[in-house]
């Protein structure tokens, strides 16, 4: 029952969506929850204490919420370990370094779309790690259209090709290691339960980050109920997001399912307008989200070619 409602495409659709949502209001909430907690941007030790709390509260919702659900304690098994282990230092510690340094160097917007690329690294890594889930020509070419967008999202103003790596380049790290988490959720949710999973990866990671933090001098108190509140959302939109997607990776290709993320630039995009107050609508913007939209419909097109 559980595998029809997850691979019924109305459903992934919706599912897909909820997810995408959560993480395109992410951006902007976190460069909110700087503001609140008086984080700078020269706070890097900060920053990953920040993300590490963040992540330690979201994996503890998930495995609280679990352990209700099955009226006791849930706890991976001797073998789950090393998997979930792995899970946990590539798509939360190692993505989410990258992640919230980046945004120290760029705006919501064009972060928002330049993560996109990440579900375009998905597609190619499921390629080579699973044999029902090949390129064929409509994703070869959805994925060069939609790089194409990301690529002219990069460009200042002016199109002068510039390309920092403190910024871009950390955003392009932070989007290859998801493409690679979603393959390794993949594996990992092959023989251990997929929200047991999401919550022990995503504590683990957090706990990594967030001793880090304070081995690099990082220091953290809640200055407002408002603080506490935007910390909180940003740990309950990781839950439920990681949680919603780990079930989606469980049952269907990683190639089918990465592309719909490419819906989380749309939503970041209109968060960031409502949140932040962004100019949206430039013209450099708005063509990139085209082309990475229209990539996504052609991954989706259904095809029989074959690459």
């Amino acid at each position: 029952m559980k595998k029809e409602f997850f691979t019924k495409p109305l459903n992934i659709l919706i599912i897909a969506a909820a997810a995408t949502a959560l993480w395109g209001s992410a951006i902007p909430a976190i460069k909110i929850g700087y503001e609140l907690f008086g984080i700078t941007e020269s706070s890097v030790a900060v920053k990953l204490l920040f993300a590490g709390i963040r992540f330690f509260m979201a994996g503890l919702f998930v495995i609280i919420f679990n352990c209700i659900v099955h009226k006791s304690f849930i706890y991976p098994k001797k073998d789950e370990i090393k998997g979930i282990v792995v899970l946990g230092l590539v798509q939360t510690t190692l993505e989410y370094i990258f992640f919230y340094l980046s945004l120290i160097y760029l705006t919501g917007v064009k972060g928002s779309i330049l993560n996109s690329i990440g579900n375009f690294f998905a597609v190619i890594i499921a390629h080579f790690a699973f044999k029902d889930d090949r390129i064929n020509m409509r994703k070869s070419v959805g994925c060069i259209l939609g790089f194409a967008g990301v690529v002219l999202c990069c460009f200042e103003q002016g199109f002068d090709f510039s390309f920092r790596f403190r910024g871009d380049g950390f955003i392009l790290i932070a989007a290859f290691c998801f493409a690679a988490g979603s393959v390794i959720t993949k594996f990992v949710t092959r023989k251990t339960d997929s929200v047991t999973a999401t919550g022990y990866q995503l504590a683990l990671g957090g706990f990594i980050l967030i001793a880090i933090g304070l081995v690099f001098g990082g220091r953290l108190s809640i200055p407002s109920p408002q603080a506490l509140t935007m910390l909180i959302y940003l740990a309950v939109l990781s839950s439920l997001a990681f949680t919603l997607w780990a079930q989606l990776l469980k049952y269907n290709p990683v190639g089918k399912i990465s592309v719909y993320c490419f819906l989380n630039p749309v939503f970041g995009i209109i968060f960031s307008g409502i949140m932040l107050g962004e100019d949206i609508f430039n013209i450099r913007t708005l063509v990139s989200l085209a082309m990475v939209c229209l990539g996504i419909y052609i991954v989706n097109k259904k095809s029989q070619d074959t690459l």
